[in-house]
């Protein structure tokens, strides 16, 4: 059945996700996981602002707190409750404007999908409307949305950190998980945090490190100059790591002990065994600055709802194809999603 079609409430089974007859071969444009990241970040992407119109949506996930989302639909004739969709989320730094969610959202269209391009709070220009910050963790936002737009079958795809965040939410959710979320797709995911800032850390990978670093301090000083009570003007230049970042401002902010208990808590690895959707999970063993070793999970081999591709090359979220797969992620996600919907019925 395809995605525009009307389809039935039932979740499908782990095992008709698991016969791989969504698979794409991945032809890597690039063997070589820098220049893979580098390119991908800059390499032109677009989505027809007359074919598919862009309208915000404003999602109250508490009484503080207020997240924005870019939205862009399929004209139909389906109510909204029947609308597939595809609910994207974006990594650290970033926002509904990175050329990965851009590319998701036409993926999405193209597909059938309508798209909905999720910010995390405070990004995205929305620093105004919450209170706190917000970390690699925090599925709150998150659930409160999916349980929104309910009862409109939903297809998550989150990358990088909102990979983390999206595998997360499906472990806390277990054998509870809502109906109407019937897959996930987590691209390049953290899935161990200590770790990754660990490899971010080294040498070879400081120009990725420093990226995050200026981001992370501009974001910050942007929210002591909106809210100067919750965030008393402070000193950051001496703040040079994400390890650091996480130890004196995300910890106490979100009432951790410190990093190293706040990446504990919040790695989606202690999560995946408890997963119950089908769970698709796209890695390179190349990614310059999330180790393969990371995935060195018992449960990525024996949830059986759990379905690992893990090519050789690809960089971090960048997945630059040969023979017409130029966004080769984006196009496997939706393969994965479109059987999701077919299995439906």
């Amino acid at each position: 059945m395809p995605p525009h079609e009307a389809v039935s409430t039932e979740r499908p089974s782990a095992d008709i996700l698991r016969r791989g007859d969504w698979l794409i071969p991945y032809y890597p444009l690039i063997r070589h996981g820098d220049v893979q990241t580098i390119v991908a970040r800059y390499w032109p992407r677009s989505l027809d602002p007359q074919r598919y119109p862009t309208r915000s949506r404003f999602f109250s996930t508490d009484a503080d707190t207020t997240v924005l989302a870019k939205v862009n639909e399929l004209e139909r004739g389906l109510a909204a409750g029947q609308r597939p969709t595809v609910l994207a989320l974006h990594g650290l730094t970033a926002c509904d404007q990175a050329p990965y969610m851009v590319t998701s959202a036409q993926a999405a269209l193209s597909a059938g999908f309508d798209s909905i391009r999720l910010n995390m709070r405070n990004c995205g220009g929305t620093e105004h409307l919450c209170k706190t910050l917000y970390h690699s963790g925090l599925t709150h936002d998150l659930r409160r949305v999916v349980d929104e737009l309910a009862p409109r079958p939903v297809y998550i795809l989150g990358y990088s950190m909102g990979g983390n965040v999206a595998l997360k939410l499906a472990g806390e959710w277990g054998e509870n998980a809502p109906n109407h979320v019937r897959a996930i797709c987590a691209v390049s995911p953290p899935v161990q945090l200590a770790m990754c800032a660990r490899e971010i850390g080294r040498l070879r990978n400081r120009v990725y490190e420093q990226r995050f670093m200026r981001r992370l301090r501009a974001a910050l000083r942007e929210k002591m100059a909106v809210m100067p009570e919750e965030f008393p003007k402070r000193e950051l230049s001496s703040i040079k790591t994400i390890w650091q970042f996480d130890e004196e401002i995300t910890a106490p902010s979100f009432g951790f002990e410190d990093a190293a208990d706040y990446y504990r808590k919040c790695s989606s690895a202690a999560f995946i065994e408890d997963i119950r959707i089908p769970t698709l999970v796209l890695h390179a063993q190349d990614d310059p600055f999330i180790p393969f070793r990371a995935f060195d999970v018992d449960a990525f081999g024996q949830n059986p709802w759990i379905s690992l591709l893990a090519p050789p090359h690809g960089g971090h979220v960048a997945f630059l194809g040969r023979s017409g797969s130029w966004f080769w992620a984006q196009q496997q996600a939706m393969r994965y999603f479109g059987a999701a919907s077919s299995a439906d019925g």
